[in-house]
């Protein structure tokens, strides 16, 4: 009997160790509802759009995401965009060339949450403003304004 509790012991160590998928799927039981009349929406697949972006089909998912993780609405779509043009040069559905391109994500939908996640939450990023971020992000010198840049031609006001 003692051996059996032992080996209980450890599995449970173990299973405890491992990812959660509940935990990988945080976003979904905290994502807001949008208004499909909201002018964030609009202005983004009107970007998107504009542009052949596949991102366009998510749109509503990064408003959601940046309003589940308090960031700028329009920080998350301008990194996919200067990342992969919104889409057409993903990999994996890897908008964003997290972890220097090599993430792999089941869905658009779940790229956006986890980065965004990551943005809002992560010690690399928590408590930064955007220009924080973004050279956190990506140490090269012009690329904080390559995506500002961006935001700006999303919407000039946050």
């Amino acid at each position: 009997m003692r051996k059996f509790s032992a080996s209980s012991l450890a599995l449970f160590a173990v299973l405890l160790a491992l990812p959660s998928p509940v935990a990988d799927q945080h976003a979904a039981a905290s994502t807001p509802e949008l208004s499909p009349d909201d002018p964030r929406l609009e202005r983004l697949e009107e970007f998107f759009a504009a542009r052949d972006c596949p991102a366009v089909e998510v749109a509503d998912v990064f408003v959601q995401a940046a309003d589940a993780y308090g960031l700028d609405w329009r920080l998350l779509p301008s990194i996919s965009f200067v990342e992969s043009t919104g889409g057409k040069a993903m990999n994996n559905n890897n908008l964003f060339g997290w972890k220097n391109g090599e993430a792999e994500f089941a869905s658009l939908s779940e790229a956006i949450h986890k980065v965004g996640f990551s943005l809002a939450n992560s010690r690399l990023y928590r408590n930064k403003d955007v220009d924080a971020i973004l050279e956190t992000y990506n140490p090269n010198n012009e690329y904080p304004a390559k995506v500002k840049s961006v935001m700006y031609r999303i919407s000039p006001s946050r």
